[in-house]
């Protein structure tokens, strides 16, 4: 995982479209179409069947209305509906696409309104179909909020929403074109088959047998893959030998035609047939995957009563050969991935096997495995690639979640899951989507258990963090007093520990501090040693800087940066460097202050905290103000870019006196020393950075504003430190 955000190309708009990885063939004439609709339409929905390519095109279109057009300046974003089940999730999915790490506790719409309002960017959502009347909601809330805004959406059938444009998508040109080239079918007939059949050409020899398949499949795009997938073992004419035979049986011995929607239907089913009888196992068995997975989780989830173990690498590679399974890299190495189609289709096999249910119990179970060694691993030098491996497996997290809390009896686990992942939801900033499966488990399971206990403080802690202290106290209150009467004293030592969170956020450093106290007092006594001790230890120290103790609040953050630094910890020894920063700045020593909170943000952002990233920023807009090279409009543009994060972070400063003080310094210097066009211009700019841009620009590394040197002003009595975290 990169240690530092990429900055962005001279003339390269923003998103996250991604790169294609086989040519894209034919439909210049809808292209043109969809080129048209998106320079007037704001919504336009591409609908089709399955197999027909409606996703690979609207990636398409869109990657050339960003290249051939100034009409999306904030770039093309694409969000993947498809694998999301929940309609309450949609909202976290498209923040999530958009590069909006989801830690507010306002609703996803609120924050998507708000985050999107001045944009001018083009969204893409993906797979729709079966959350017609969410999305129709969403896109409707978003483009009456956001006049820049424009959706192409993709669905097997229409939104219904107001305003839309569709553009139905046919089956590929099987007939000759009137002026030269192949067909478009024939055209991707010939390019897939040279994957499989180096050197493969379209000749008169065979050209007549090519023409015949591709018109027997319609010019479906999926369909004319799966054949050509077929050349490592059969000639075209025996393609068209056996797909004859299939559709002749489809229609009862008609020699028509076999009507469109059965075609794919046809060709999958045959694809089906000339697999193995153990490569239409594993199919079935994959298809309880949402979105990609790695070898390890196919052996371990798909594995026994007819596969050995062993056996799953070949199958898989046998499966990816013929076209079935999709192959994508990764960073942190292979996975694989079914087409929605496909998948279907495996699931309808799976159901009618008996089998779904084991497979799905086996699912939750690995990512149940998963999330326990995220945990783990989370303490450790391994921190950042943890986040990037859990990332990945987001959208199998949300299915295993989903089956357990559907799944009768299974909702002790849901909570268990839910709890373990506490480390992905705040350190990666998914706060929002965390606390709504939290509060969906504790719902269904109030006895009171460890994983209740568990999933208590979780929430409480990550209420705590949203400034959101109406809901935090009560429910830490309870896991305080489970913990007592069921003699936990694990829960108990957390429970403490984030009541003392709470307290600092509640403007009382006092009862912070004894209540950090007492919760270290506990994890020493059942030899705790993990992130969350260290956040405990850091936490104290902030404690004691609020009350003026700056010698205690320092040893213990030193405290802090010494284990973290025996561990390889990262997290929490980023905590540490923010309140460094603080320290060097009341002494006077600006140069080291603006190192330590550049290492702050550089380190928060490889798991997208963004609290660390957005307390850091502030820290460095006031340094700007004192620095040799310092620049009021610069400090103004960082608290601009920092007012931004903390809309996603929740509310501002917590909602808390005890943080606005820095900020409230900074914002005084740039008024004396700017003109009010200077000062407000500066804040809008900083606003309109994405995460990655205002990254770039705490690290002095994106185009930082020329200005005088930094003024020197009065310095608060002491420094007004981190919050708790």
């Amino acid at each position: 995982m990169s240690s530092e955000p990429a900055a962005p190309h001279d003339g390269q708009a923003a998103g996250r479209l991604p790169a294609e990885v086989t040519s894209f063939v034919g439909r210049r004439t809808e292209l043109g179409t969809l080129a048209g609709l998106l320079g007037s339409a704001r919504l336009v929905t591409v609908t089709g069947p399955g197999g027909v390519g409606k996703s690979r095109f609207a990636l398409r279109g869109a990657a050339e209305a960003l290249a051939g057009t100034g009409l999306f300046p904030d770039g093309g974003w694409p969000a993947e509906i498809a694998a999301v089940q929940d309609p309450l999730l949609l909202g976290h999915a498209v923040l999530e696409s958009l590069g909006l790490t989801d830690s507010t506790a306002r609703p996803p719409l609120e924050v998507l309104v708000e985050r999107l309002a001045d944009r001018r960017l083009l969204l893409v959502l993906d797979g729709c179909e079966h959350l017609v009347g969410p999305c129709a909601e969403l896109v409707d809330s978003l483009l009456r909020a956001a006049p820049g805004l424009r959706v192409l959406a993709t669905s097997r059938q229409a939104l219904g929403a107001a305003g839309e444009h569709l553009l139905p998508l046919a089956p590929l040109p099987v007939d000759a074109p009137a002026v030269g080239g192949p067909p478009d079918a024939v055209a991707l007939f010939a390019d897939r088959a040279r994957a499989v059949l180096p050197g493969f050409e379209v000749t008169e020899r065979n050209r007549a047998e090519v023409a015949l398949l591709c018109r027997r499949l319609d010019g479906i795009p999926l369909a004319v893959e799966l054949a050509a997938g077929r050349l490592q073992a059969l000639s075209v004419a025996q393609i068209n030998h056996r797909l004859d035979d299939r559709f002749r049986l489809l229609t009862g011995g008609a020699r028509t035609a076999p009507l469109r929607h059965q075609t794919l239907r046809t060709t999958i089913g045959w694809s089906h047939e000339l697999c193995t009888m153990k490569e239409r196992l594993l199919w079935a068995r994959l298809s309880v995957f949402a979105g990609a997975f790695d070898l390890d989780a196919a052996e371990y989830v798909c594995a026994g009563e007819g596969i050995e173990p062993d056996e799953v690498l070949e199958l898989v590679a046998d499966l990816v050969g013929k076209s079935v399974l999709l192959r994508e890299e990764s960073p942190h190495g292979v996975r694989f991935r079914l087409l929605d189609t496909l998948r279907e289709y495996g699931g309808q096999w799976l159901r009618a096997g008996g089998e779904q249910h084991r497979l799905l119990r086996r699912h939750r179970d690995w990512y149940l495995g998963v999330a326990s060694w995220g945990e783990v691993e989370w303490f450790g030098p391994r921190q950042a690639e943890t986040a990037e491996r859990t990332r990945l497996a987001h959208p199998n997290l949300r299915a295993a979640l989903e089956f357990s809390l559907a799944e009768p009896g299974e909702e002790q686990l849901a909570l268990v899951l839910a709890g373990t992942l506490w480390f992905y939801w705040v350190g990666s900033g998914h706060l929002g989507e965390g606390r709504h499966w939290l509060d969906r488990a504790l719902a269904l399971a109030p006895d009171p258990t460890e994983a209740r206990a568990k999933a208590l403080w979780v929430t409480g802690y990550m209420a705590t963090l949203q400034g959101d202290l109406a809901r935090a106290r009560p429910v830490l209150e309870e896991c305080r007093r489970q913990a007592l009467a069921t003699g936990d004293d694990r829960a108990l030592a957390y429970a403490v520990h984030r009541q003392g969170c709470a307290a600092l956020i509640g403007d009382d450093p006092g009862r912070a501090a004894e209540l950090f106290e007492e919760a270290l007092w506990h994890y020493n006594r059942i030899g705790e040693l993990n992130s969350n001790v260290l956040m405990a230890m850091f936490e104290l120290g902030i404690a004691y800087l609020f009350l003026g103790d700056r010698a205690n609040g320092e040893s213990w953050i030193d405290r802090v940066r010494a284990v973290a630094e025996e561990h390889g910890e990262q997290w929490a020894y980023a905590y540490g460097l923010y309140a460094l920063a603080y320290a060097r700045w009341s002494a006077g020593e600006v140069r080291l202050a603006r190192a330590h909170a550049r290492e702050c943000v550089r380190l928060n952002h490889l798991f997208r905290d963004l609290l660390g990233i957005v307390l850091a920023m502030d820290v460095l807009a006031l340094l700007e103000t004192e620095a040799p090279d310092g620049d009021l409009v610069e400090a103004r543009v960082l608290q601009g870019a920092a007012h931004r994060i903390w809309q996603a972070v929740g509310k501002p400063f917590f909602g808390s006196r005890s943080f606005t003080g820095p900020y409230l310094e900074c914002e005084k210097r740039a008024r004396d020393g700017l003109t009010e066009q200077e000062f407000h211009e500066a804040f809008r700019v900083g606003g309109r950075l994405d995460l990655d841009a205002a990254v770039l620009r705490a690290l002095g590394r994106g185009g930082r504003s020329a200005g005088p040197d930094g003024l020197p002003g009065p310095r608060p009595l002491r420094p007004s430190p981190v919050p708790a975290r």
